[in-house]
């Protein structure tokens, strides 16, 4: 018996993903191995509103430079340098989040909402996924799911319903809000800031896309726990319910005091802050990362955590989002091999020459096919963005697509599939507090994001056939 377990163990292990570091660092070697063989080449460049634009009849052959071993053993450090303010950027979101996470605010007012709306569960379920929704839209909602996975599995067991519709309004809920987001600063801005595009421009639309994705997915889950609520045997985790104990009582939810209100209002307030501020005095990274931060501080007052408390729940939110974060220091690492050797426009001309036999709207779709391929391999969003947009942007340029369709491209085929592919760390760590089993969550939510991946690709075509701005 004992042996059977470890042989299935060592399976999994040998069957297991790669990491995502060993994967950039995969993609860094390879890189490194094809500057001896890949012609090294330019194309020279013009600014234009600020912004580094290729000059398409420019591109010219240079002297082959190809990449040493110490160039190759020092991409990833000047990786981490050169991406030095997103990197400490989302380590201050994470820590600030924490934060107001340990606040356990959040869970005393969906615990106030549920239990104001006792007796007619249906409609509790559309209001709190649109809640996860705000917070995958507004700060990129991820990691930050987990602990609420195991309290809404508890409470929908309770209301009738199942384990899975407990786990898809959190999971399904800010899902749909990290994909469509209108603000999220690990995506949207990143992504932005390396195209070069205002932050949070393109907003109207995005809001729009906001809407669209979060009402197909509230549709679906609701639709589903419907019909579990009439029959619970047509649940894939019914025989498994049955045998739980881990159901909780209304009563048993942390009572919404006076405190958690003045923290939850001075979250919003730091949001309308936000906005207002990258809007009409056009802050950036840094500027955002000290409202966050600031933000921090005043939570942490009201709800008198102490100096050491704050500074330690803020060590430990940075600390839980640094391999994250380091992600995108890693990807950079990509861009450094690829520039030491000048075969990134090599790339890009090679790239043009066959988009550009296609009109720009096969050549949008083929980037939001791209990236949802991409998030596969690396389901990081800010990771992510420090791979592609490097080349999406400028590839834009060269066949008609402009940097806020490619931007569009890249969040849409990023965020999709996170509560899907089991290389998204935090998705899989929520199903298994949850109790679900991967293969059941797949076959279920398996049309949804059908459905998702379809919408998605609609929204790329619509901005840019109306050829959307970057404002």
């Amino acid at each position: 018996m004992g042996e059977n377990v470890q042989e299935n163990a060592q399976k999994k292990r040998k069957f297991a993903v790669p990491h995502v570091y060993i994967l950039l660092l995969a993609i860094i070697a390879i890189f490194a191995i094809l500057s001896y063989i890949m012609p090294a080449s330019v194309y020279d460049t013009k600014t234009i509103d600020g912004r580094e634009i290729i000059q398409a009849s420019t591109w010219h052959t240079v002297a082959k430079t190809p990449v040493s071993l110490m160039q190759f053993l020092t991409a990833v450090p000047r990786g981490m340098q050169e991406s030095a303010q997103i990197i400490f950027f989302i380590f201050i979101v994470g820590g600030a989040f924490t934060v107001v996470q340990e606040t356990r605010a959040i869970e005393a007012g969906m615990g106030k909402l549920v239990q104001a709306l006792k007796g007619k569960t249906i409609v509790i379920l559309p209001i709190v996924m649109v809640l996860f929704s705000l917070g995958g839209s507004v700060f990129g909602m991820a990691e930050e799911t987990i602990p609420f996975i195991p309290i809404f599995v508890a409470l929908c067991l309770a209301m009738g319903y199942d384990s899975m519709t407990g786990a898809a309004i959190v999971l399904c809920g800010a899902g749909a809000g990290f994909a469509g987001a209108f603000i999220n600063p690990f995506t949207i801005q990143v992504a932005q800031g390396i195209a070069e595009l205002p932050l949070l421009s393109g907003m109207t639309f995005r809001i729009v896309m906001y809407l669209c994705m979060v009402t197909l997915a509230t549709v679906f889950v609701c639709r589903y726990a419907l019909k579990i609520k009439k029959d619970p045997q047509k649940s894939l985790m019914y025989e498994f319910d049955q045998t739980r104990e881990d159901t909780v009582q209304m009563e048993e939810l942390k009572e919404f005091t006076g405190k958690d209100a003045a923290i939850l209002i001075v979250f919003l307030a730091a949001i309308i802050l936000l906005i207002f501020g990258v809007i009409h005095y056009k802050w950036y990274m840094d500027e955002i990362a000290a409202l966050f931060f600031g933000m921090s501080m005043i939570i942490a007052a009201i709800d008198r955590m102490g100096f050491n408390k704050y500074a330690e729940t803020f060590g430990a939110g940075m600390a839980g989002i640094a391999s994250g974060a380091l992600v995108v220091g890693f990807a950079r690492g990509i861009l450094v091999v690829l520039n030491d050797a000048n075969n990134l426009h090599t790339i890009l001309h090679a790239s043009a020459a066959g988009l550009s036999q296609l009109p720009s709207m096969a050549s949008a779709v083929g980037m939001y096919i791209f990236q949802c391929l991409l998030n596969y391999l690396v389901p990081s969003g800010s990771g992510q963005a420090m791979v592609s947009m490097p080349i999406m942007a400028p590839l834009g340029d060269l066949v008609g697509v402009n940097r806020q369709v490619a931007c569009i491209a890249f969040q849409l085929g990023d965020g999709i599939s996170n509560i899907f592919t089991p290389t998204s760390g935090y998705f899989m760590a929520g199903l298994a507090l949850a109790k679900i089993p991967w293969a059941k969550w797949a076959k279920w939510i398996l049309p949804l994001i059908g459905l998702e991946y379809l919408l998605g690709l609609v929204f790329v075509i619509v901005a840019q056939a109306i050829n959307l701005g970057p404002f």
